[in-house]
């Protein structure tokens, strides 16, 4: 059995971008992720403790976010699959998406996005 918890459209606001405005204005950023993690055990007892507690991961995800700032969602992206599995012992594998809705480029969009998808080695 897969067992998959999803955090959908997480937003924060940050300080990342090529250009330098962006760095300084700052704007939202949105997070998905989707955890494939075994909560088996968890269903079956009811307990917290037994699953990966998503308000941790959230909490988490905004430090990563907030820690520094990055020209690239790319590289933020690939940076909270990195950290989440590195922290998170449970998480199998992670499929996170960035977005960037206020984007510089000179024509009309609904948002830039980049994905990873990260499997435990």
């Amino acid at each position: 059995m897969k067992n998959i918890i999803r955090i959908k459209n997480a937003t924060f606001y940050a300080y990342h971008g090529a250009l330098q405005e962006e760095q300084i204005i700052g704007g939202k950023f949105e997070v998905d992720l989707e955890i494939t993690t075994d909560f088996s055990s968890a269903a079956s007892s009811d307990n917290l403790k037994e699953t990966l507690n998503y308000d941790e991961v959230y909490k988490f995800v905004g430090i990563i976010v907030h820690a520094k700032k990055y020209y690239l969602i790319e590289a933020l992206a690939v940076n909270i699959a990195d950290k989440l599995i590195e922290k998170f012992a449970s998480i199998q594998n992670i499929v996170v998406k960035v977005r960037k809705r206020s984007v510089p480029i000179g024509g009309v969009i609904d948002f830039v996005e980049a994905e990873v998808d990260k499997a435990r080695d």
